[in-house]
């Protein structure tokens, strides 16, 4: 044989230069669209901040440029005059702590009774849980507006009009909450917990031990909804509240309004401060919002 018959490297291996090009045109697409992905997530992100930032600038303006021709975006004379006002209108601080005492409470129930009735429904075969999960659900396709009426006759007839209690209570237990526990619980393999089983280990402790950690990612983000349901609840509240050292935040708002006119820089100041503590409070859990390793405690 001579150095001539001898096959060169790429023609001896044809399938390998196909697989290369493959590979290549594999990553060049991916890249494709994670950048078309990346571009069309920032364009929506513009389009939902761009009414926040105008709404925050608009708060700085003073009253007489909020409807000057033509509208600007950068306030010229920005001043804090608007939040002074409305800090000063208004009993903010009681409201700020009527808002937390409600909030905090009902969002630590909340999480604690969709937990242990999602745990149920997706753990427990019984067609009575079943009927009961349909009719949770049934709940989300009635307007909240039709509830009100049935809602506040039983909360006035248990002796609960005009407190705390009477707000916290219709809202402990919600269809959203429920559902995104059982549905997380269904993730979770069986096996996990027929091991547990097999090592003596109880229902209850089960539930605590292995089941609320695994489960902590759904507990925050179902925390945050809770909290920013409750902050800016404010049809129920007003209908159950009539003592002004008991209103919310929400409720102070509106107090700031006036029967012949509206001064838009007050208005627009306290609604600012409102959206502090959600904001606050977006980012200090956001971080602990992650996936859970639900095969953490099984065997390959």
């Amino acid at each position: 044989m001579t150095t001539t018959d001898i096959p060169r490297k790429a023609d001896a291996d044809p399938g390998r230069t196909v697989s290369k090009k493959r590979t290549r045109g594999a990553v060049s697409g991916g890249i494709r669209q994670a950048v078309s992905a990346t571009t069309l997530l920032w364009i929506l992100a513009c389009l939902y901040g761009l009414p926040v930032l105008w709404f925050i600038l608009s708060s700085l303006k003073p009253a007489s440029d909020l409807f000057s021709y033509p509208l600007t975006l950068v306030p010229h004379h920005p001043t804090l005059s608007g939040y002074l006002t409305a800090w000063r209108s208004a009993n903010f601080s009681q409201f700020f702590i009527n808002t937390t005492i409600v909030c905090v409470i009902t969002t630590i129930l909340t999480v604690g009774v969709s937990c242990c009735t999602g745990y149920a429904l997706a753990k427990y075969d019984n067609r009575w849980l079943k009927a009961f999960f349909i009719c949770i659900l049934a709940t989300t396709m009635l307007p909240g507006e039709v509830m009100l009426a049935p809602e506040f006759l039983v909360v006035r007839n248990l002796g609960l009009y005009n407190s705390f209690a009477g707000i916290i209570l219709p809202a402990v237990l919600t269809a959203t909450g429920c559902f995104m526990f059982r549905q997380f619980f269904l993730t979770v393999p069986d096996e996990l917990v027929e091991a547990a089983r097999i090592d003596g280990a109880r229902e209850l402790s089960i539930f605590l031990r292995i089941m609320v950690p695994l489960s902590r990612p759904i507990m925050l983000t179902l925390a945050i909804l809770s909290f920013q349901w409750r902050w800016n609840d404010y049809i129920w509240p007003l209908l159950m509240l009539n003592d002004p050292n008991k209103f919310t935040v929400q409720i102070g708002i509106q107090s700031i309004v006036g029967a012949q006119n509206i001064n838009w820089s007050v208005l627009l100041g306290a609604s600012v401060i409102s959206m502090v503590p959600l904001i606050v409070i977006f980012l200090v859990f956001q971080r602990y919002v992650m996936g859970a390793d639900i095969n953490a405690g099984l065997k390959d």
